[in-house]
C-alpha cells in the first residue's frame, strides 16, 4: 500500500524515478521542491541506478521498474528514452500507481490512446510535462486572450529553435527511430510549441500541412532516421492561419520557443528565453509587460513564486508543473495540468505532421 495522499492532503508523497539522466535531475529537483520524499531511482542497471541516486540525493537505488514498484511509492516519474515510455508508463498504471511520463507519451498514437484509457480506468493521476504552460507570463497571455483583450484571432507566428544538432558530428540516441521514434524535432520540441499554442489561444489546430528536412544521413556513424527541422502551416478552429518553424539546427538558438498571436485589436508575444515579459502590440504602439503578481490577471499570481523583479525560469516552471501533479494526487483539480489526454493530442499532431510531410497534403486534426 502507498502513503495516504487523499483529498485531505495528509501524508508526504513518496516519489520514484525511472531513468538517471538530465530529465531525472529536473524531475527530482521539482519533486523535492514540492515537498515529496525522493525515495527510489531505477536505471538501465543497478550500478547506474546507484550512481544516479547518489548524485541526485535519492534515498535508494533499484535494479529495474519491477523492484522500484515494490518500494512503497505514490508516483513514478518516467524519464527514459522515448521508445520505452509506453511500456513503462503502462506497467506503473497497472500497478495502481500515479505516473508522470516524459513526452512523447508514446511514439505511436494508438499506444498513447491506450495509456490514457488505462489511466482513466485505474483512476490514477497521469501527467505529461508540457511545462512551458507554467511560466507565469504564459498564464498571463492565456488570461488576456480568454478575456478578449486581443480580439478575434487572425494569425499566429510561432517557432521553436535550437542548435544542439547543428554539426554533422552531433549525435544522440534520439536520431534513430528505434530509440527516439519516427519523429525527432517535432515530437521532441514541436509538441511543446503546439501544446503552448493551443493552450494560450484556447482553440485547436484543425488542419495542417508540413514539410520536414533531414540534413545528414548519418551522425557519428549512426544512420539518422527522423527529421532535423519542420515547417508547418496551420489553420485554427476560429479560421485563423499561421506558421510554425521547428529546428534543432538553428545556429545560436539554444531554446528559442516563441509564440505570437495576432488579434483584431492587439498582438501578444511570449519568448521563453525572456520569460519575465510579454510583448503587447497595438496599432498605436507597442509595449513590454513584465511579470508582477500584484497586477496579474485573476488566478495567475499563484504561478509567481518570487516577487516581481526576481527572475523565474525553466526549473521554476517545472516545479510548478510537478506541484500541480502532486496536488492532483491529493485530490485537487489544478487548472491547466497537462494530462495523458494532452499526450494523446501531441501524438496525434505528430502523426498528422508526418503524414502531411510524406504525402504533401493537408491533414485534418480536429479536437479528439
Amino acid at each position: 500500500m502507498t502513503t495516504d495522499v487523499t483529498a485531505t492532503g495528509v501524508g508526504t508523497i513518496r516519489s520514484g524515478f525511472l531513468g538517471g539522466g538530465f530529465m531525472a535531475q529536473v524531475h527530482s529537483r521539482a519533486a523535492r521542491a514540492a515537498g515529496a520524499t525522493t525515495a527510489v531511482l531505477a536505471s538501465s542497471s543497478r550500478e547506474r541506478a546507484l550512481t544516479a541516486a547518489q548524485d541526485l540525493g535519492i534515498e535508494r537505488a533499484a535494479e529495474d521498474l519491477a523492484e522500484l514498484l515494490t518500494q512503497d511509492v505514490d508516483v513514478v516519474h518516467v524519464c527514459t528514452p522515448n521508445a520505452t515510455h509506453a511500456a513503462f508508463a503502462l506497467a506503473v498504471i497497472e500497478a495502481g500507481v500515479h505516473v508522470i511520463c516524459e513526452k512523447p507519451l508514446a511514439t505511436h498514437v494508438d499506444d498513447a490512446r491506450a495509456l490514457a484509457a488505462a489511466a482513466a480506468e485505474r483512476g490514477v493521476v497521469a501527467a505529461v510535462p508540457f511545462v512551458y504552460r507554467y511560466h507565469p507570463m504564459v498564464r498571463e497571455a492565456r488570461a488576456r486572450v480568454a478575456a478578449g483583450e486581443i480580439g478575434d484571432l487572425l494569425t499566429v507566428d510561432c517557432g521553436y529553435l535550437q542548435d544542439w544538432m547543428l554539426l554533422p558530428g552531433d549525435d544522440d540516441w534520439r536520431v534513430t527511430s528505434a530509440d527516439g521514434g519516427p519523429s525527432r524535432a517535432f515530437a521532441d520540441i514541436g509538441s511543446h510549441l503546439c501544446d503552448l499554442l493551443e493552450f494560450v489561444a484556447g482553440e485547436r489546430i484543425v488542419r495542417l500541412t508540413a514539410r520536414t528536412r533531414r540534413v545528414y544521413a548519418e551522425r557519428a556513424g549512426r544512420a539518422v532516421t527522423n527529421e532535423d527541422a519542420v515547417s508547418i502551416l496551420v489553420e485554427m478552429e476560429s479560421g485563423a492561419i499561421g506558421t510554425l518553424l521547428i529546428s534543432q539546427m538553428a545556429a545560436g538558438r539554444k531554446n528559442s520557443l516563441t509564440l505570437e498571436l495576432h488579434g483584431a485589436q492587439a498582438s501578444i508575444r511570449f519568448d521563453q528565453e525572456r520569460p519575465e515579459e510579454l510583448w503587447i502590440g497595438e496599432r498605436e504602439g507597442s509595449r513590454h509587460l513584465f511579470r508582477d503578481p500584484q497586477t496579474a490577471h485573476p488566478g495567475v499570481a499563484r504561478f509567481s513564486t518570487v516577487p516581481a523583479g526576481h527572475a523565474q525560469g525553466y526549473q521554476d516552471a517545472f516545479n510548478g508543473f510537478v506541484a500541480d501533479a502532486y496536488a492532483a494526487i491529493r485530490g485537487e483539480s489544478p487548472d491547466g495540468l497537462p494530462t495523458f489526454d494532452d499526450g494523446v493530442r501531441a501524438a496525434r499532431l505528430t502523426e498528422a505532421v508526418l503524414i502531411a510531410a510524406d504525402e504533401q497534403r493537408w491533414v485534418d486534426t480536429p479536437a479528439l
